[in-house]
């Protein structure tokens, strides 16, 4: 389970600002950087269920995606998700009429059986540098590079991850620069070069920056 969110020294804050004026004058407008992982949710959840919520988030509206979530978790008697080896003895159609739909039900039924088989072994996954844990997670179906580093990010509270492909934080680099039109993810990528080690900091305060 991840522990107290993991903040940056105000020496390195102040080092990000100064690689970047434009975005330094953005973290001084917007509120204090709350650190990754927040606290609340991501403590009473496992790695496991916080990335089956993931997917059944993708692509929904929040109140959908809560409703569905909160169908499929009450399938079992206990209130949480229900754990790998629980959420495989379901019949999948139970999966379906909760909502999900059948990409989703056998993404989460692929991660079920992964988890149960030993070829992801979630429980020591936070020891892994970004890029294996990236890979480790993409191979299991319906999770791409994005959601790897939104696990990456808000999971584990790793601060040098840049999900360049966000609309959000593309869209924030664009108001942050003034700019017509959003950024390529390559422009993105390259840009977020002078925010190392702290590019999931730059991202945070791009994503404040469309809340505008």
């Amino acid at each position: 389970m991840p522990s107290s969110p993991h903040k940056p020294s105000r020496a390195a804050l102040s080092r990000l600002a100064a690689s970047d004026p434009l975005l330094g004058s953005a973290l001084r407008r917007v509120p204090p950087f709350p650190g990754f992982p927040e606290a609340g949710r991501s403590r009473r959840e496992t790695h496991f269920a916080h990335i089956a919520r993931t997917i059944v988030y993708q692509q929904l509206a929040g109140s959908a995606a809560r409703a569905i979530h909160g169908r499929v978790a009450a399938l079992t008697p206990d209130p949480r998700f229900p754990r790998p080896e629980v959420l495989l003895a379901l019949p999948p159609q139970r999966l379906l009429d909760a909502g999900l739909s059948r990409a989703k039900c056998a993404a989460l039924l692929d991660l079920a059986q992964r988890v149960v088989a030993g070829d992801l072994r979630l429980a020591g996954i936070a020891r892994h540098d970004d890029d294996e844990i990236i890979e480790r997670l993409t191979a299991v179906r319906g999770i791409g590079v994005w959601s790897a580093q939104m696990f990456l990010m808000f999971r584990l509270g790793r601060l040098d991850v840049m999900p360049s492909s966000d609309l959000g934080v593309r869209e924030g680099l664009r108001r942050l620069d003034g700019a017509d039109a959003r950024p390529t993810p390559k422009a993105l990528d390259a840009r977020a070069a002078d925010w190392a080690p702290l590019r999931s900091v730059a991202a945070w305060v791009l994503w404040r920056l469309t809340e505008d």
